[in-house]
C-alpha cells in the first residue's frame, strides 16, 4: 500500500485524474481520497515547494532581542 499526497488540478470537465505508478501495470487500485479545497494557487506551491534544507528560508524571523540575557538567569551569569 502506497500513500499519495497531492494537488490535483480539476480539468475542464470537473474531473480529476490521478497518475500512478507504470509498474502497477493495468491491475485495479483502489482509492480513498478526501478532498480539500485549497484557498489559493499560492498556497498550493506552498505546500509542494517544502522539501529539503533550506525550504524555509526567509520565512521565519527572530526577534531583535532573542539572544539578550534573561533576567531570571542573572544569578547564574556571574
Amino acid at each position: 500500500m502506497s500513500t499519495i499526497t497531492t494537488i490535483l488540478e480539476p480539468h475542464e470537465d470537473g474531473t480529476l485524474h490521478l497518475p500512478v505508478p507504470a509498474a502497477w501495470g493495468k491491475q485495479p487500485v483502489r482509492v480513498t481520497a478526501e478532498l480539500e479545497p485549497v484557498t489559493s494557487a499560492a498556497e498550493a506551491q506552498a505546500e509542494q515547494s517544502l522539501k529539503g534544507f533550506g525550504c524555509l528560508r526567509g520565512q521565519i524571523q527572530m526577534s531583535p532581542g532573542f539572544d539578550e540575557p534573561l533576567e531570571d538567569f542573572k544569578d547564574y551569569a556571574e
